[in-house]
């Protein structure tokens, strides 16, 4: 196995994880809103789900480091510091990532989710730059849909942001439960937080699929000159 097939094996393994840990996320999370059954089935129905959850948590912070270096073995050259920087990325990410699942309710987890909260508008404004300059120098002039999933990339993160903005009235259901001081009130602020949160859940597996098909198909490779100068004009106007 060379190098190049190691990491499109943990590249594909990322998304195949990813994708399935997600949508078992959204399943269990559906018998967490039944006030049909019992608390303690709701219970273990959201334990499944909170922990089921960090599986695509950890997926999303290793893609960017794997397919960093998927893409410097595809023909796309990055300095020495911006290796170290993709290198880094994931340690850094799955790190805090894991602190925030094991120490959840301790002051280090508040914190950390504070700062995992800004790292993920920083990386999203910090992917759609670099992308725009790579372009508009012509680093993806071989490998055009090597851009078009990084953007989508900082799509998924968007979509993620939006998710844990309209979540906290069924984190705080889940609390109740636990205490055992739910209320219809609760149960109905749960399903209300859910329906809001669900479009974006939707539009990250749309985002994954399109990921996919677009590392298996790589479109655009015939892209015409004409057509690339003007994209790359374009991106050298949002740098």
């Amino acid at each position: 196995m060379t190098e190049h097939d190691l990491f499109l094996l943990l590249h594909l393994l990322l998304f195949v994880y990813w994708l399935g840990g997600d949508v078992g996320v959204f399943y269990s999370s559906k018998f967490v809103l039944k006030p049909e059954l019992s608390n303690e089935a709701r219970l273990v129905s959201a334990k499944i789900m909170l922990n089921l959850d960090l599986i695509p948590r950890i997926c999303m912070a290793l893609m960017l480091t794997v397919g960093g270096v998927l893409s410097e073995l595809y023909g796309v050259t990055h300095p020495t510091w911006q290796m170290a920087g993709i290198w880094l990325l994931a340690p850094f990410w799955v790190t805090m990532v894991l602190m925030i699942h094991f120490k959840e309710g301790t002051p280090l987890a508040r914190t950390l989710t504070r700062v995992d909260y800004w790292f993920r508008w920083v990386l999203i404004a910090g992917l759609f730059v670099s992308t725009s300059y790579s372009w508009s120098i012509g680093r993806f002039a071989d490998t055009p849909w090597l851009a078009f999933k990084l953007i989508i990339f900082a799509v998924l993160v968007f979509c993620g942001l939006m998710i844990r903005i309209f979540l906290p009235p069924y984190i705080t259901g889940l609390h109740k439960m636990a205490a055992g001081t739910i209320t219809d009130e609760d149960n109905a602020a749960m399903a209300s937080s859910m329906s809001k949160a669900r479009p974006w859940v939707m539009v990250i597996w749309v985002g994954l699929l399109i990921e996919a098909s677009l590392g298996i198909v790589k479109p655009f490779d015939k892209i015409s000159g004409d057509t690339v100068l003007l994209l790359q004009k374009i991106s050298a106007l949002l740098v």
